[in-house]
């Protein structure tokens, strides 16, 4: 597995990541990090507990510009679950 600092994570992001206790990226969070650092439009399936809304948290604020006062992402989550999940980790990374 790789680490989230091997896969270029921002240092804040970074530190917010270990006090929630991740180590290791699971693979849904490898391949989906690595591929929106590259800028590619992703969707992602993967089991409950896997870290989907986390992956995609930490690539929605590694690009955010907190500077600027407009809407910079929209996610898109096709489950409630989903969605409460997302919104919770954009908070806690915040």
């Amino acid at each position: 597995m790789t680490t989230f600092h091997e896969m270029g994570i921002s240092e804040p992001i970074q530190r917010a990541i270990t006090d929630m206790g991740f180590e290791e990226a699971s693979p849904i969070q490898e391949k989906a990090i690595t591929l929106a650092s590259m800028g590619k439009d992703i969707k992602g399936q993967a089991q409950t507990g896997t870290g989907k809304a986390t992956a995609f948290a930490i690539q929605i604020l590694e690009k955010v510009d907190t500077s600027k006062k407009y809407v910079q992402a929209i996610a898109i989550a096709p489950t409630r679950e989903l969605a409460i999940n997302l919104a919770f980790s954009l908070v806690v990374f915040m």
